[in-house]
C-alpha cells in the first residue's frame, strides 16, 4: 500500500516523523514515499506543491500530511505561498469531504478550558465541505473601489458560491455518517442572510427526505459557535460549508483540550484520502520537540479505517493513543499538575510501545 508522506514546514518532520515510526510498528504493510510540500518545497523546487509531489500524491493509496506555512513566505505572491499546496492537493484530487472528530478522552477534562460535566465524553463529528465556497469561488481580487463614498480606495473581493450537486453529496455523507452513530445531523449555514445559505438549507431539508432514521436539525453558525461552547454534548454530526467548517472545527477542536489531539481526513468520492492534523505548522516551536503528536497519529489512524481498509489496525492505534493518556503521559499543550510531560519524539515512542 503505497503512502504519500508529507512533512511540511514548522513541527510537520517532526509530527510526520512520530506517526510514521507508529505506521512502521504496525509491519511491513506500507510503501512509504516521502515528498515535500509547502514552504519546503518551494524553497526546492520553486512552487509550494510541484508536479512530482502532485504526481505522487495522485498515485498513492493515501497522503499523510504534516503542516504547511511559516511567516517568512508571506511576502510571496499568494500562488507560491505555503497554504495553496494543500488547496491544490484538495482540488487535483477532488477531496470533498472534509471529517473532524472532536473527542474529549477522560483523561483529558482537566485540560479542557470548559467545565468536566459540559466536556466529559464529548464525541462529535464535523463533516466540512472543502472544495467550494468563498475560497475557491469566482471573482475575486483587489482593485480600485467605484463606490462614492470610498472612491479609488484599494477594496478586496471574493465569492461565496454553491451548487445543489456539491451541497448533496456533502450532505450524503453527514447524514451516512450519522446513521452510524447516534442519527443526528445539524446543517449549519447564514440562511438568515446569505443566498448560498438559503440554497444550503433547501437541499438540505430535501435531502433529509432520504433519511427519515435522522433526525436534521438547523442552525446559524453564530448560534452554533455559541452552542458548541455552552453545550457541545447535544451535538452528533455538524455539516457545514468550507468557510463555516473551518472555524467552528477549530472551535470544537479546543473543547478537546488542545488542537494538537484533532485529526482530519479528507476524501473523494471512493474514500482516498490526506490525513493531516487540523493544526498549523507551528514555526515558532519547530524543532524544539514539544509539539504534539497525537493529532498526526489519530490521523494515521483514520488512514487506515477510511483509504487502506484496515479498520483492525486503526483500533490498534486509537487504543494505544487512549493507553498512553491513561498512562499519565503529556505533551506541553495538554499538561496538567501530576502527569508526565514528553516531548515529540518520546511521545511516538510511547504510543509505539503501547502498540505492542
Amino acid at each position: 500500500m503505497k503512502i504519500a508522506v508529507l512533512p511540511g514546514d514548522g513541527i510537520g518532520p517532526e509530527i510526520i516523523a512520530a506517526a510514521v515510526s507508529v505506521l512502521k510498528a504496525l509491519g511491513p504493510k506500507f510503501d512509504l514515499e516521502f515528498a515535500p510540500v509547502g514552504g519546503a518545497a518551494y524553497d526546492l523546487a520553486g512552487h509550494p506543491l510541484p508536479p512530482s509531489t502532485l504526481a505522487l500524491a495522485q498515485s498513492a493509496a493515501a497522503i499523510l500530511f504534516g503542516a504547511v506555512g511559516d511567516w517568512k513566505y508571506d511576502i510571496l505572491a499568494r500562488e507560491f505561498r505555503p497554504e495553496q499546496a494543500i488547496l491544490g492537493l484538495r482540488k487535483h484530487l477532488g477531496l470533498f469531504a472534509n471529517f473532524r472528530p472532536a473527542i474529549c478522552y477522560a483523561e483529558l477534562t482537566a485540560a479542557s478550558s470548559l467545565k468536566p460535566e459540559i466536556i466529559g465524553g464529548l464525541d462529535i463529528l464535523i463533516v466540512r465541505e472543502l472544495n467550494g465556497d468563498i475560497y475557491f469561488g469566482a471573482p475575486r481580487g483587489i482593485r480600485e473601489s467605484s463606490n462614492p463614498l470610498f472612491l479609488g480606495a484599494r477594496e478586496g473581493f471574493d465569492t461565496m458560491h454553491y451548487s445543489e450537486p456539491e451541497v448533496e453529496r456533502i450532505g450524503r455523507i453527514a447524514f451516512e455518517a450519522a446513521r452510524k452513530r447516534n442519527k443526528k445531523v445539524c446543517s449549519v449555514d447564514k440562511a438568515n442572510v446569505l443566498e448560498t445559505s438559503q440554497l444550503w438549507r433547501d437541499v438540505m431539508t430535501r435531502l433529509s427526505q432520504d433519511y427519515s432514521d435522522v433526525e436534521l436539525s438547523h442552525m446559524y453558525v453564530d448560534n452554533a459557535a455559541m452552542q458548541l461552547v455552552k453545550a457541545p454534548k447535544a451535538f452528533d454530526v455538524v455539516v457545514t460549508g468550507n468557510l463555516f467548517g473551518d472555524i467552528l472545527s477549530d472551535e470544537a477542536a479546543m473543547l478537546t483540550g488542545s488542537i494538537g489531539m484533532l485529526p482530519s481526513a479528507s476524501l473523494d468520492k471512493n474514500n482516498k484520502g490526506l490525513y493531516e492534523p487540523s493544526h498549523g505548522s507551528a514555526p515558532d516551536i519547530a524543532g524544539k520537540n514539544i509539539a504534539n503528536p497525537l493529532a498526526t497519529i489519530l490521523s494515521a489512524a483514520m488512514m487506515l479505517r477510511y483509504s487502506l481498509g484496515l479498520p483492525t489496525e486503526a483500533d490498534r492505534v486509537e487504543q494505544a493513543v487512549q493507553t498512553v493518556l491513561s498512562q499519565g503521559y503529556r505533551t506541553v499543550d495538554i499538561y496538567t499538575p501530576g502527569t508526565q510531560q514528553l516531548g515529540t519524539r518520546e511521545m511516538g515512542e510511547a504510543v509505539v510501545k503501547a502498540l505492542s
